[in-house]
């Protein structure tokens, strides 16, 4: 049985709303009641809004430990048919030291990053490496689908601090959370951190009006035109395609925004994640019109306005020295023959 659903993060709490995924019991996580009785979704909204709304029975789990977000994730007990009490501390999620080859990426996608930036970035030691290096720069913006616990000393030191974004100015938005302990004793009640359902922090039109909008994300691989697989290994599906274009979009339409996708040159095995083609089989999550720029531990590849003849040399020049020849070799036979 396929259980493979394929959308945007922006698209689903209308599966739910549409009826295309039908919802017949809907269990939630929320923080203890307040006096006047209502709850936090606490590090997650994404669909659960619309999950409350549209499923038959509504059953939550009451922790203590579900810190008490600010934002449109705030429910009333009347919306809930059964509690269950489980307190329990919510999954921590470490970051493990950077590679050598993490922080030369990361390096230089921090460089790409002008003041006044407005950042949506993932979890992972890429976007730690980012954050780190981005201590000397003043006024950024935080408008993502997660984030975790690289962007609390920035927001500390007022680096970020949302002053000169185009929406929710003065705020960091994000639709969940994830990481350590520290991280969520920092969102309890804390208004600087607003949680949005899914369909508003991912939607491009809202995305876009914040100036300098920078997406950062990740791939499997790219082919040398710029196509981006993100979700597949060939027809092996990896992962889904979550917000990666929902992102890439809206920070290419952004006044003096910047799509990313940064990614190792190589797998762990020796493989080239710079490729002619992408494998039979792989969907392309990103199309080659909506990036700006690949990085890998070998620079930084700039396609934006670049026919294919220049996107190809731009690729190979970052992909592997072991790689470089044989990708061009491949391309040009292929698009020749």
């Amino acid at each position: 049985m396929d259980l493979t659903h394929q959308f945007f993060l922006s698209e689903l709490p209308l599966l739910f709303k549409r009826n295309i995924i039908d919802l017949d019991v809907a269990l939630i996580h929320v923080s203890v009641p307040d006096k006047h009785g209502y709850c936090s979704l606490g590090v997650s909204i994404e669909a659960t809004l619309a999950a409350i709304e549209n499923a038959t029975t509504v059953i939550a789990q009451v922790n203590t430990f579900m810190p008490r977000t600010h934002g449109a994730g705030i429910i009333h007990v009347s919306e809930i048919d059964l509690f269950v009490e489980s307190n329990e501390e919510l999954p921590a999620h470490t970051i493990s030291e950077p590679s050598v080859i993490e922080s030369k990426i990361g390096n230089f996608v921090a460089d790409l990053i002008e003041d006044r930036s407005t950042l949506q970035m993932g979890i992972g030691s890429i976007p730690n490496v980012v954050l780190t290096r981005l201590s000397n720069h003043k006024d950024l913006g935080l408008h993502t689908e997660m984030f975790s616990d690289g962007v609390i000393d920035l927001i500390l030191k007022d680096v970020i601090n949302g002053n000169y974004k185009g929406i929710n100015r003065g705020r960091a938005l994000t639709t969940f959370l994830m990481g350590s302990k520290r991280l969520y004793d920092y969102v309890d009640d804390n208004p600087f951190i607003e949680m949005r359902a899914s369909n508003y922090t991912n939607d491009v039109s809202i995305i876009r009006q914040n100036p300098k909008m920078v997406a950062i994300n990740s791939a499997i691989e790219v082919d040398v035109t710029g196509q981006v697989c993100a979700d597949s290994i060939g027809a092996h599906m990896y992962s889904g395609v979550g917000g990666q274009m929902d992102f890439i979009r809206g920070a290419s339409l952004s006044e003096g925004g910047k799509a990313i996708i940064a990614l190792p040159s190589i797998t762990k095995s020796g493989i080239s994640r710079i490729v002619p083609t992408l494998k039979p089989g792989a969907g392309v999550v990103t199309t080659r019109s909506h990036i700006h720029y690949i990085v890998t531990e070998y620079g930084v590849a700039n396609l934006y306005g670049k026919t294919i003849k220049q996107r190809v040399k731009e690729l190979v020049g970052i992909a592997h020295p072991d790689h470089r020849e044989e990708i061009d070799k491949a391309y040009f036979k292929m698009t020749t023959s």
